[in-house]
């Protein structure tokens, strides 16, 4: 029988980057050697530095041979030297238009024995996932400026969607919330009584699909600013969300420190008949480079994530657990970097071995 076989591109990038994803390539590698597929990682110099060297960002050559991978593992992208948008225009959204990676995945989830600053709540009550629409939206850059710098300048940026754009991001949220046959439930987050052309061509399409194709998936509608005031105050009620593009980059920070800050928190940029990456939600903190204090475990769940989305569901929940006995030991004192009783190489040895 031929052994199974991963070629994955590491994007380390700036700052701690490329120190948390060597810890989770290591914790992944734990998890190959026990289940039985061997991966041969691919090592990408792209970030501030090379653009810094260069003036290169994303060549054609490198996008190419991105494409042709099974999946890319990524550190951060942020460097203090260069201009905030360069970087993340340049490659960040690149990667994610070129390699039509229609979907955000963030599971908001609260480990054992980290701390939430939300009060009375604890990991059975914060356990959800949101789908967030990465393709549309505000992001594609249409609109424009007239008149720059004159009291009478004029902004413009348009929040624009396709049926299909939108089609296909709902049925992959109502693909999650089956398979994950928790609540069986499906919360549209929107803004139906302002925007009341792109959420309404949502509503629409969330209860056609959901009354033809996903009738055992209960769905619910929530404006956006509702939403948010019950992730604060009744998590519980969530089982997964789906919603577009700028709605989905605020709510996921905002469910990020309610499950313990940037330390834990790691999502996914899906294309699901294509190349997907992986990556933890934190930046690149380049005022800790390389002094290996950094919490390298959202970048361990992003690779759980990775592997999941790859087929390889036994190794993604050996880590999960890993993950959770690590943090049920106590001897992660903290999620913050320098504080954690532990280094960043001796979380991802520790995290390996619990593998």
């Amino acid at each position: 029988m031929t052994e199974k076989y991963y070629k994955i591109g590491v994007i380390g990038g700036d700052g701690t980057g490329p120190e948390v994803v060597q810890e989770g390539i290591k914790v992944v590698e734990a998890a190959a050697a026990k289940t039985g597929f061997k991966v041969e990682w691919i090592e990408y110099d792209l970030g501030g530095e090379r653009y810094m060297r260069t003036g290169e960002i994303l060549p054609d050559s490198v996008l190419d041979e991105l494409k042709t991978l099974d999946s890319i593992y990524l550190g951060a992208i942020g460097h203090p030297e260069v201009k905030p948008g360069i970087l993340e225009k340049g490659l960040l959204l690149k990667l994610r238009f070129e390699l039509d990676q229609y979907i955000n995945l963030r599971p908001v989830k609260l480990y054992p024995n980290v701390e939430t600053p939300l009060k009375d709540k604890g990991p059975e009550d914060i356990d959800y996932i949101v789908v967030r629409e990465n393709s549309g939206d505000l992001y594609t850059g249409v609109g424009g400026v007239t008149m720059k710098g004159t009291p009478n300048e004029v902004a413009i940026q348009s929040s624009v969607y396709t049926r299909c754009q939108v089609d296909r991001c709902l049925r992959y949220a109502f693909e999650v919330t089956r398979r994950r046959n928790k609540k069986m439930t499906l919360a549209l987050c929107g803004k139906t009584n302002v925007l009341t052309y792109v959420y309404d061509l949502w509503e629409r399409a969330f209860h056609e699909m959901g009354e033809k194709e996903y009738p055992d998936v209960k769905r619910e509608y929530y404006h956006v600013d509702a939403t948010c005031m019950w992730m604060v105050k009744n998590p519980e009620w969530f089982d997964v969300i789906v919603t577009g593009n700028m709605f989905g980059d605020i709510i996921t920070d905002l469910g990020a420190i309610t499950q313990g800050g940037m330390g834990i928190a790691a999502g996914g940029n899906i294309n699901p008949e294509g190349v997907s990456m992986f990556e933890p939600i934190g930046g690149s903190a380049p005022k800790y480079t390389g002094k290996n204090v950094i919490n390298p475990m959202a970048a361990i769940a992003a690779g759980a994530m990775m592997l999941d989305t790859v087929g390889e569901s036994e190794a993604s929940q050996m880590i999960e657990a890993a993950l959770v006995q690590a943090l049920s030991s106590g001897r992660i004192q903290n999620l913050g970097a320098g504080r954690m009783g532990m280094s960043t190489t001796e979380v991802g040895d520790f995290i390996a071995e619990k593998v």
